[in-house]
């Protein structure tokens, strides 16, 4: 019975809690509790799910399992770990006790993001579950159980505000907001499954619901604390939103929120357009996606280079237009940061010409092509990180913004380049995209640039910003190609991955790790990671790699990243 309720993936996640656990100081014991609550509740909830079977609610990701408990405990891994390694310096005095509590509550609204969706899971399953069987599950245990967990996350919450709380006006806001991110994070997986039907598993949506509320609900808080002065004598901003923000952080935080605006301003003109033009029944087909185009094309320009723009102003006091700023950065430092751009431009082009000849006249299989963009990323991103990790920050946002106008372009098939770009992408695409939805690319991009975006500020564990990098680009690709040359033992019997395979991920990123420590220690890094936890990390998340039916890409990063820092 043990065996089939432990399998492969969740061993592996309780090793990733466990060691953050281990690593957690008495002054997080709240926050410590809670985490582990929340990894139990969330291991209940999947078996719980799974053992009802499908449900007429959602579809998911085929092929996949729910993935419940690692997309529950992977976000606030991560602010654990972020408060463990702040905590180091707070007692150095090389962060204020500001910046650790930002990440506390960055953690309570996460934490409690995943844990209302988890609640809402279990109540929808066990809604259906009755309609059929309804007698087999009164037994009542499971629902004191999920009573008991909730009530005990809310009074360790309480606790650990009001440990910190200098006012109960500021506890109460406090409490109040934690609780918004989570119903808003319940409203939003509903939107992401029904939008995108198939699309993902329920650890992945989960993922990206916790992330997506959490960080726009920074965004939101920090406008709020601009316009609202008032709130200052709450704490609110000043505790909370008083951290200083970077330009570039800014940049990005508002490129990202115009560009998932825009379609809904689109959507909203075209709308609009259709009811008012009598003539657009009429048309043929090619006149009336011009038009389309043209609207879509306004209306992207009207969010990137007016409205946001102006929000980046208001919260961030920029002296001039936010985009001459960004050009006067890349030119402060010409030689380097153009020739930066330069070689990237190179680097992208050849790969894509040769990987797009490849796919379309060989029999190589996908999975090995994809792999290749994963090496072109560590030949892109390691010598940029190592000499130039400000305008890397900048330059992952840019592609991200690239990347999010291209897939809209795509699904929404705007004329002329949304054929041209579906070809394209389906080129590469393999059993966890779909035809809605192309994730891959964003999932590489985005575990490469989150280690580094996560790392900017204090910083005492100087691989902690190549955890993407290490893992995907060298651990991946290497356990990929030896699994599938190699490859005898495997690790299931219904899985493709094996033994020989996660050993050779293992093993490259060790060996790339002992070639970066001493380049680190050159450009004047200080060598502060134990081997044992470096060995530690790299196991968890080469095992992870090995167990998991999740997008690995977006999973196996910050799990890598969250070792890294204990």
């Amino acid at each position: 019975m043990a065996s089939t309720l432990l399998n492969g993936e969740r061993a592996v996640v309780l090793m990733f809690v466990s060691s953050i656990l281990y690593s957690t100081h008495v002054s997080l014991l709240s926050e410590a509790l809670s985490f582990s609550l929340l990894a139990v509740f969330a291991l209940f909830v999947e078996i719980s799910v799974e053992s009802y079977g499908s449900t007429s609610s959602f579809r998911t990701r085929p092929g996949a399992s729910s993935g419940i408990l690692l997309g529950a405990v992977t976000l606030p891994g991560l602010a654990v770990s972020k408060l463990i390694q702040l905590s180091r310096a707070l007692l150095v005095n090389e962060v204020g006790t500001e910046d650790v509590e930002f990440i506390r509550l960055q953690y309570w609204a996460t934490s409690t993001s995943c844990l209302c969706v988890l609640v809402f899971l279990c109540l929808i399953f066990r809604h259906e579950f009755n309609k059929t069987k309804p007698v087999s599950f009164n037994s009542g245990w499971n629902t004191k159980f999920s009573i008991s967990s909730i009530a005990l996350f809310a009074a360790l919450c309480c606790l650990s505000f009001a440990a910190k709380s200098s006012s109960v006006p500021y506890m109460a806001l406090t409490l109040f907001w934690v609780v918004c991110h989570g119903l808003a994070a319940v409203e939003f997986i509903q939107h992401v499954l029904n939008t995108f039907p198939a699309c993902a598993s329920f650890g992945e949506a989960l993922l990206v619901t916790a992330g997506f509320v959490v960080y726009f609900g920074d965004v939101f808080a920090f406008t709020i604390a601009k316009i609202s002065k008032h709130l200052v004598s709450y704490g609110l901003s000043s505790v909370a939103y008083g951290v200083k923000r970077s330009e570039i952080n800014t940049i990005i935080q508002g490129m990202l929120l115009g560009l998932l605006l825009s379609p809904m301003l689109f959507k909203f003109i075209l709308k609009k357009w259709e009811f008012y033009t009598s003539s657009s029944k009429s048309e043929v087909g090619g006149q009336n996606d011009r038009k389309r185009s043209i609207i879509f094309y306004g209306s992207l320009a009207l969010i990137l280079l007016a409205v946001v723009p102006l929000w980046m102003q208001f919260v961030q006091d920029f002296p001039v237009h936010p985009f001459l700023w960004v050009l006067k950065f890349v030119f402060s430092e010409p030689h380097k940061r153009l020739s930066l751009c330069v070689y990237w431009v190179a680097v992208i082009f050849v790969s894509v010409l040769r990987f797009y000849n490849i796919s379309k006249n060989s029999k190589i299989e996908r999975i090995l092509l994809r792999k290749y963009y994963h090496l072109v990323a560590v030949l892109m991103f390691v010598p940029a990180l190592i000499f130039q990790p400000s305008f890397l920050n900048l330059a992952f946002g840019a592609a991200l913004g690239v990347f999010l106008v291209l897939e809209i372009i795509r699904v929404w098939r705007i004329w002329p380049l949304g054929s041209i770009v579906h070809k394209f992408m389906n080129a590469f695409t393999d059993h966890r995209d779909s035809d809605i939805l192309i994730v891959s690319h964003f999932s590489l991009l985005l575990g490469c640039a989150l280690p580094i975006w996560m790392s900017s500020g204090f910083n005492d564990r100087p691989l902690a910003p190549f955890a993407g990098i290490l893992s995907l680009g060298i651990g991946d690709t290497m356990a990929s190609m030896v699994g599938y040359k190699y490859g005898v033992l495997r690790w299931s019997k219904t899985g493709k991955k094996t033994v020989e395979g996660t050993a050779a991920g293992i093993t490259s990123v060790l060996a790339a790790c002992s070639a970066l420590l001493p380049l680190l220690a050159a450009t004047g890094h200080m060598f502060t990671q134990h081997w044992l936890s470096l060995l530690l990390a790299v196991t968890v998340s080469g095992l992870l790699e090995a167990y998991t039916a999740q997008l690995d890409n977006a999973f196996i990063p910050l799990v890598f990243y969250s070792l890294l820092c204990l």
